[in-house]
């Protein structure tokens, strides 16, 4: 499918990426590259990957495929970093959890230049981080947004829908916009939920965690995410993730005021409402 594909960011997700690549032969080379030299010298040792450049405007010479696996508030700066280093026809790509603001802001990076950028989200990750949670099917079964700006490449469009589709995504297509305003629904607000939770829950009494079962671990799981990799997500989306929190404030009004006036139909309408959903998933 690809002659060279250069992973910039090997962590989760980077080197989930790259596993699942060898595995299924999606590239005749896998280059990456950190910022740490101690993650450089851990991927030397790691089958999944080919070769290990100390610079990322080394790693993406002669590749056609660069996938910016790096924190959100880096990727258009690391883009502009390695622009001239890229081959002629590449097609460069990220896996980011906000897209309108990296989105436009890597359309100008590359003006003038031939190389193409469109924005991906695979809906894929855990709240572990590192190369050593890696796994090749991590993608398996998974959602992968695609977010094209008006007037992109259609072949571009339809050779990156192949690669997510390759590695067993179930691909979409959405504007970026669209793309932040669903996230901050299915992903940013839930975390926000699940982290508020356990923060709240720090100020009770500390015997209580030992009594709770799998409810509370199951409903907070994602709040272990990084915070500093969480706090540039929200803040890039905050106008989208603002509107998720008024939307989801207003529905737990319904629950409360339903509650204060023993309005036993309100309480099952709502836990009905959300079972629906939740069996859907």
């Amino acid at each position: 499918m690809f002659q060279q594909i250069t992973i910039l960011g090997p962590g989760l997700l980077g080197a989930s990426l790259a596993m699942a690549v060898k595995e299924r032969g999606l590239a005749a080379r896998v280059v990456t590259w950190s910022r740490r030299p101690e993650s450089r010298a851990k991927c030397l040792s790691q089958g999944w990957c080919d070769a290990v450049l100390d610079s990322p405007e080394e790693a993406v010479v002669g590749s056609d495929l660069v996938v910016l696996c790096t924190p959100v508030q880096t990727i258009v700066p690391l883009l502009l970093q390695i622009r001239s280093a890229l081959a002629a026809d590449a097609l460069i790509t990220d896996v980011g959890s906000t897209k309108s603001l990296i989105c436009r802001e890597a359309r100008s990076a590359l003006e003038g230049h031939s190389a193409t950028f469109l924005g991906a989200h695979p809906m894929a990750g855990s709240e572990q981080a590192g190369m050593e949670h890696a796994q090749s099917d991590l993608f398996e079964k998974a959602a992968c947004i695609l977010t094209p700006l008006e007037g992109a490449s259609n072949e571009a469009i339809t050779k990156l829908s192949a690669f997510w589709d390759a590695l067993g995504m179930t691909v979409s297509t959405v504007s970026p916009e669209k793309h932040d305003e669903i996230v901050a629904h299915i992903s940013h607000l839930p975390h926000l939920l699940a982290s508020t939770l356990c923060g709240y829950l720090a100020t009770q009494d500390g015997t209580w965690r030992t009594l709770a079962g799998g409810g509370l671990r199951d409903t907070t799981r994602v709040a272990s995410g990084d915070p500093q990799l969480w706090k540039q997500i929200l803040e890039q989306n905050s106008d989208e993730v603002l509107r998720a929190i008024e939307g989801f404030e207003q529905q737990l009004h319904h629950l409360k005021t339903a509650l204060l006036n023993q309005d036993s139909l309100g309480v099952i309408a709502q836990l009905e409402r959300g079972k629906t959903y939740r069996d859907q998933l």
